[in-house]
């Protein structure tokens, strides 16, 4: 996976865009949400971040994309337990 800052558009605001190894990397939700929670425990609250997959490398771009900024599904996807443990122990880890 490739992660790459793109800068930002406001004072609070910026964007994220991975590449995922595949075009169909089954794992590219989950990268984002990894990412979101990463973020949203060191930024401010104000802050607006929007994740996306870089265009044209991942075979469900768009899906994943609406996936990863939309609150509601980010909430849901986060109140799972499975899902909150896997992304919980992705960013304790010291790589990230």
């Amino acid at each position: 996976m490739i992660c790459e800052f793109c800068g930002f558009w406001l004072c609070d605001q910026f964007r994220i865009t991975f590449t995922p190894t595949i075009q169909h990397c089954s794992m590219a939700t989950i990268i984002g949400l990894c990412l979101r929670a990463k973020l949203k425990e060191c930024l401010p609250l104000h802050y607006k971040v929007d994740i996306r997959v870089s265009p044209g490398s991942h075979a469900d771009e768009h899906s994943v994309n609406k996936q990863l900024n939309d609150k509601e599904r980010v909430v849901a996807a986060l109140e799972n337990p499975n899902l909150r443990q896997l992304v919980d122990e992705c960013i304790s880890s010291s790589e990230m």
